[in-house]
């Protein structure tokens, strides 16, 4: 399991979330007062950390919702490879190979370190 449970209301901008199974990253939130008949709800937009989708959803803010495990990551470059870049953890050790976002190419050279991230089994370039 790569993912925790959390309430609504403790959900902060700039930490992640689920939303239909995609994990995003809390962009704003906006909790409305309760009223005579509901409970306070919480309007939430969110970005995809992968895809980079904007999705908005509304929950009552006991609501439980789905939190990712997001690993922060350090790796070296063993190799770029046309659109390609092969990288190795520095803590494990183990290789493996990544498509070159947009924003850093041609940034990558031979034996420098990039910060990555992992969640849901994903590995996504964070910083070059």
């Amino acid at each position: 399991m790569s993912w925790t449970q959390q309430e609504v209301r403790e959900l902060k901008e700039g930490r992640y979330m689920l939303i239909d199974n995609e994990p995003c990253k809390i962009v704003n939130i906006s909790t409305s007062k309760p009223g005579k008949h509901g409970e306070a709800k919480a309007n939430i937009d969110a970005i995809g950390v992968f895809d980079n989708k904007k999705r908005q959803i509304v929950h009552p803010v006991k609501h439980k919702v789905q939190v990712p495990l997001i690993d922060k990551r350090k790796a070296q470059v063993l190799a770029v490879m046309g659109d390609e870049v092969q990288l190795m953890d520095l803590e494990t050790y183990e290789t493996f190979q990544l498509p070159v976002p947009e924003e850093f190419a041609g940034q990558f050279h031979n034996g420098e370190e990039i910060m990555y991230l992992v969640a849901m089994d994903r590995r996504k370039i964070t910083k070059v």
